[in-house]
């Protein structure tokens, strides 16, 4: 387990997770392209659902991942209901497995605390910040943060 975030300018750690459809989705998938990789605690929470709301609401210039601990089937649901068009990947098994990769899981709760991992084509970490489980991100970081991505 990594106890520290991903840090800027490593090499984003590759991973493999299914979507709310249940396709497999790796992260090497998207060379050649920007990605806004978005850790949140649940599915179905308030400021979780505020957050990706908002990224469903502001058009990015790159693949946007959000990862969750919960199960495809809940992802499915909440996917299906708030009409997001990106993909929403379950960490469920090994549980928070990718989050312990990114330092970002809270061993104490089972579940991702607020990362986001802004990674160029290359597949390099441009860009992060971890938030407070109670604290909700500003999508207009990510706005700034990917414009400064040539």
């Amino acid at each position: 387990m990594n106890a520290h975030p991903a840090e800027v300018g490593a090499l984003a750690p590759d991973f493999e997770l299914q979507d709310q459809h249940g396709a497999p989705v790796k992260l090497s998938m998207f060379r050649g392209e920007k990605v806004v990789l978005v850790f949140y605690p649940l599915a179905f929470s308030g400021i979780c659902e505020g957050e990706l709301t908002a990224l469903r609401d502001q058009p990015l210039d790159a693949r946007v991942l959000a990862v969750s601990v919960d199960s495809v089937f809940a992802l499915r649901a909440w996917s299906d209901r708030e009409g997001y068009g990106f993909a929403l990947l379950s960490d469920f098994w090994p549980h928070g497995q990718v989050a312990q990769a990114y330092g970002v899981f809270d061993e104490a709760k089972g579940l991702a605390r607020r990362g986001t991992f802004v990674i160029d084509g290359e597949g390099v970490i441009r860009w992060s910040v971890i938030s407070p489980i109670s604290s909700a991100r500003d999508v207009a970081d990510y706005v700034k943060a990917l414009a400064d991505i040539s």
